[in-house]
């Protein structure tokens, strides 16, 4: 191999004029491959590439659309001329709207059409599609968030970014933008005018050019909506002692939901009641504790400032909860003197246990520990994590061990279940992302992902039978029902820890309940990720745990344990 090296080496040392031309053209080959490739732009994706998740990215990936999310209450405008070199590039010259009809032309729009139809129809238990609408950048038919995506949006990419902050409507346009809202504020067009293709989903139809394809969103929780930064509660009846109840109260004449927000977060109160002609503040207590809620119509009075939004009765009151933090449940210490029992938090990986615990320190006031030590949850705030388990300075211990001697070193355990479909999603996320992060696109596609289900489904299930056998004192909670009934399941949780605690408190708790600990739905993967055979060996596990809860006469799984 030298040999032959060195002959080459003599061979243009002799003829230099050789080795120049040599060089000329390899750089000339270079040259016209990358000219070729700008010219024949980007490839069409493919129908693998279309499907994932648009938010599952590579490691370290940017996500496109952060940038333009608007957060604020109301729409920011950035003009006409900013949304033209926005949607089409720098190459976008004509100022009427010829050429972007143009654009819009793909051709067979009512087959495009038709095909989204079907899509929707798939769509029907998220999401109900209810026409074209015109959208103008002036005055937009909705006025909540918007993002864009130029490469990967999808129908569900948009409708679960709305829901997520508990929007009614999610409406696309462009084929790349989403924009949500609580009204639509526009008039209905001709289905033929919503004729653009999802950038990121072949066959569906994602509005048209200043046309938006618009959902009406079915809410897990109608409680979630928000109205800008503020989280819409509800409709509920006048409490008995007003001035106790809501502490602050101010006229106003041209009432809407702007102002009774801003007011009561300048008053610096969590809750602002809107009633009519009037503005309320307040905490959640047990004169106000924001439990029954009524039929929104009793509270269906337009506001005098806001046609689109309702302000309530002197009756019937609309409440919304501000970003005022409420600082009554957030004091939390250790253990004032050493705890006599050791009591679990135990669960299986990915069933909620972070959340868990965050909700018992708001609910009592101290800290829980670890049986592990996480550097990470302590500089989030988890102080009791740097405490060996057995300190008894905390009133709680996390664990995931379910080992018949690991078990038997607690006298009492909290056993936390979870769906194992989504609790094994969530636990490989924590293991390629980290405790709010997600696991890269190429781990769902790869062999990891098969080897994790292989490995770990099996643990969901022996974790709960050991626990239920060789526990001495098990409160069994079923994260679904914690999350639907957080004040009373979570009010069991401590009456086991032996604290007395306030119902003020647990109301604080319900309106602190997220903390830091939540994933954002910006990454939610768009398939289903378990195969026909993963999905055979699970539904047998879950059975077994049934079975095994149902044997000590306890309350089975949910219902929505069995989604398949």
């Amino acid at each position: 191999m030298a040999k032959l090296w060195f002959k080459f080496q003599r061979y243009f040392r002799r003829k230099p004029v050789r080795f120049f031309t040599f060089l000329v053209l390899y750089l000339t080959a270079g040259s016209l491959v990358f000219l070729h490739s700008g010219f024949v732009g980007q490839p069409a994706i493919s129908q693998s590439q279309a499907s994932p998740a648009a938010g599952v990215q590579a490691e370290g990936a940017e996500l496109p659309f952060l940038g333009d999310l608007h957060l604020g209450r109301g729409f920011r405008d950035t003009g006409e001329a900013s949304n033209i070199a926005r949607r089409y590039g720098p190459w976008f010259k004509g100022k009427d709207g010829s050429e972007r009809a143009k654009l819009g032309d793909y051709g067979g729009a009512w087959s495009r059409a038709l095909k989204g139809r079907i899509v929707r129809e798939k769509e029907e238990e998220r999401a109900k599609y209810i026409g074209c609408y015109l959208d103008d950048t002036q005055s937009r038919a909705l006025r909540g968030v918007s993002f864009f995506d130029y490469k990967k949006m999808t129908i569900f990419r948009c409708q679960d970014n709305c829901a997520e902050r508990g929007y009614l409507y999610a409406g696309l346009e462009f084929g790349a933008e989403c924009y949500c809202g609580h009204k639509i504020q526009a008039t209905n067009v001709s289905e033929a005018e919503c004729d653009m293709e999802c950038k990121g989903e072949r066959g569906s139809v994602c509005g048209g050019a200043n046309r938006l394809s618009v959902f009406r969103l079915q809410l897990a929780q109608e409680s979630a909506r928000r109205y800008g930064s503020a989280v819409f509660r509800g409709c509920f009846h006048r409490p008995d002692n007003l001035s106790l109840a809501l502490p602050v109260t101010a006229a106003m004449p041209n009432m809407s939901v702007d102002k009774c927000v801003d007011l009561c977060t300048e008053k610096e109160y969590p809750l602002a009641a809107l009633a009519g002609t009037a503005c309320h503040c307040g905490f959640p207590t047990t004169r106000f504790p924001l439990h029954e809620r009524e039929d929104e119509q009793l509270c269906a009075q337009k506001c005098s400032a806001e046609e689109f939004e309702s302000c309530g009765t002197p009756s019937y009151f609309i409440v919304y909860q501000t970003q005022v933090q409420d600082n009554r449940c957030m004091d939390r210490r250790f253990l004032p003197a050493k705890s006599k029992q050791l009591i679990a938090l135990a669960s299986f990986p990915g069933a909620g246990n972070t959340w868990a615990r965050h909700l018992i320190e708001l609910a009592t006031g101290f800290y829980t520990g670890s049986y592990y030590f996480d550097g990470s949850l302590y500089n989030k705030g988890f102080k009791g994590e740097r405490d060996h388990w057995r300190s008894g300075r905390t009133i709680c211990i996390k664990t995931h061990e379910s080992g018949q001697k690991e078990i038997e070193a607690f006298d009492a355990a909290i056993l936390l279940i979870r769906n194992p479909y989504k609790a094994l999603m969530a636990e490989f996320n924590r293991k390629y992302g980290g405790h709010i992060g997600f696991a890269a696109h190429a781990h769902w596609k790869g062999k990891e992902w098969p080897e994790f289900v292989r490995n770990y489904a099996p643990w969901w299930a022996t974790h709960t039978l050991d626990w239920l056998k060789f526990g001495k004192k098990v409160l069994v909670v079923h994260f679904e029902d914690l999350k639907r009934d957080l004040f009373v399941q979570l009010g069991r949780m401590v009456s086991l820890l032996g604290v007395a605690v306030r119902e003020d408190r647990l109301l604080c708790v319900e309106s602190q309940k997220d903390g830091n600990f939540k994933r954002s739905g910006l990454r939610k993967l768009e398939y289903d990720p378990y195969t026909a055979d993963m999905q055979k060996v699970i539904s047998a596990y879950i059975k077994m745990v049934d079975a095994a809860l149902k044997g000590r006469n306890l309350t089975g799984v949910p219902d929505d344990y069995y989604p398949r």
